[in-house]
């Protein structure tokens, strides 16, 4: 099994990206974590592999930017997949 490669980055238009479809899992773990009051650097090494000690900046910025948008698959983003099938999320 491969593992999924992470944008530093995640999308902020308006439309379900391929990206999103792929990350799927890795959002709602990120809700599950947030909800479970996980420490961000924490989150960020399990899953992302990232180590906030040495890529501060980078981690902060995967954390928020992963984080924004699984909140927004919560509020919009679950409609496209809704009306476009959920068969082919990662």
């Amino acid at each position: 099994m491969s593992i999924p490669q992470f944008l530093d980055q995640a999308p902020q238009g308006p439309n379900l990206t391929d990206y999103d479809r792929l990350h799927v899992k890795t959002y709602a773990r990120l809700l599950d974590a947030v909800a479970d009051n996980a420490d961000w650097q924490e989150v960020v090494a399990i899953l992302f592999s990232v180590n906030a000690d040495a890529e501060p900046d980078r981690a902060k910025l995967m954390y928020d930017t992963h984080l924004t948008r699984a909140k927004w698959m919560t509020e919009t983003g679950f409609r496209f997949l809704a009306s476009t099938g959920i068969s082919n999320i990662g």
